[in-house]
């Protein structure tokens, strides 16, 4: 079982920066892809951002440019830079874990219990 930990959220102005950051434990041998999903009250969970194991990254059209999402495989955890936030960035953001149990197994998928963002003046 893997358990992941979110820190990082809080209140900015539009125009600020955020780092948010997931720490792994428990069963963290095989996690392969990790990433950031985000939920608005009232709206659907979308993904923000993805990284593979290798360091291929993903991101979602409206967070292109403006967030960079990185990964210490030592550390076990995945971190996600937000810069020139807006408004509509404000969500509750959690983070995801893909782990197998052996290399070749079956992809289990755990989550994060989330941290707030909110961005207003």
């Amino acid at each position: 079982q893997v358990q992941l930990v979110e820190s990082g959220g809080g209140t900015v102005q539009p125009g600020g920066s955020l780092r948010l950051s997931c720490a792994a434990s428990g069963s963290i041998f095989w996690i392969t892809d990790m990433g950031w999903y985000r939920q608005a009250p009232g709206k659907q969970r979308e993904l923000v951002a993805t990284i593979t194991s290798g360091g291929t990254t993903d991101y979602a059209d409206s967070v292109k440019g403006r967030f960079t999402i990185s990964r210490d495989n030592a550390k076990n955890t995945v971190y996600v830079e937000m810069n020139s936030l807006k408004p509509e960035d404000t969500a509750a953001y959690y983070c995801r874990a893909d782990h197998r149990n052996t290399p070749l197994g079956r992809v289990i998928t755990y989550w994060g219990k989330g941290t707030l963002v909110t961005v207003s003046s």
